[in-house]
């Protein structure tokens, strides 16, 4: 996971910027599912690392698929002690998308779509150099 102490200052702002606008944008699509995310200011400090850790990962890897940021997420959940449950359990860290991104259901998919469009046209917007 990238810690915010390893983003150079120049480039933090831009990042927790893009990062708040993905998770904010990505939790309407939850609201749409029926899921709960909390907004950004809500957000634990674990789920804004991974917000970060995902717009770093397309900042370094633009030309990455959806499924690779899958896969990077997966890799890092599984580190950090996560495993599969049918219902997200923070508390006991279960999350229902543990499984192999061709696995997702096409609306679990879709946020991972929706999150790499908006990194890769805050890039090509310039916010990140």
């Amino acid at each position: 996971m990238i810690d915010t102490k390893d983003i150079p200052a120049e480039y933090l702002k831009g990042i927790l910027e893009i990062a708040r606008s993905c998770h904010e944008i990505t939790g309407a699509y939850c609201q749409a599912l029926k899921e709960d995310q909390p907004c950004w200011s809500d957000a634990s400090q674990s789920q804004k690392d991974t917000v970060i850790a995902g717009v770093a990962f397309y900042i370094l890897n633009p030309e990455a698929s959806a499924s690779a940021r899958h896969d990077s997420w997966l890799a890092q959940k599984i580190a950090d002690g996560w495993s599969y449950g049918k219902i997200k359990n923070i508390k006991k860290k279960k999350h229902h998308c543990m499984v192999p991104f061709h696995h997702l259901p096409v609306e679990q998919q879709a946020k991972d779509y929706l999150f790499r469009a908006m990194v890769n046209l805050a890039i090509r917007e310039g916010e990140v150099h």
